[in-house]
């Protein structure tokens, strides 16, 4: 039997706060969308709006990569460091939604985090996954 820990508990709640960052993302464009009167199904107007749109593309967009990354990793290396890294990169892309909506040039700093954190986590998985393959051998 599997023992649940917070460390392997740890990746299916950055699952969770990251669908909460999705949704968040979606509301914030659909509350721009309105104050800024930019009606569907246009996706340009007021450079508010364009910014938390991109904000939502953007963090959609990383999301697809970071799902996978964080699950294979979790499974293959470690269910705790997976989770910690996908701690950061959920921080990292928090940061980045805020400073990106009140200034687009301001968003790198939280960017190069998120990249970070992201990058371990797939060196993480491919590690982990390498030495899977290598131990079926």
């Amino acid at each position: 039997m599997h023992l649940l820990t917070a460390a392997t508990l740890l990746p299916a709640i950055v699952t969770l706060l990251t669908v909460l960052l999705l949704i968040g993302t979606a509301m914030y464009v659909g509350y721009t969308r309105g104050k800024y009167h930019v009606a569907a199904p246009a996706t340009s107007g007021h450079p508010a709006f364009e910014r938390a749109f991109r904000v939502q593309m953007n963090t959609l967009e990383g999301t697809v990569a970071f799902l996978p990354a964080l699950w294979v990793a979790a499974h293959y290396a470690s269910a705790m460091w997976a989770g910690v890294l996908g701690l950061v990169w959920l921080a990292a892309r928090v940061w980045y939604a805020i400073a990106y909506a009140r200034d687009a040039a301001k968003r790198g700093p939280a960017f190069g985090l998120a990249f970070l954190a992201l990058a371990a986590l797939i060196l993480l998985a491919l590690v982990g996954l390498g030495r899977a393959v290598l131990a079926s051998a």
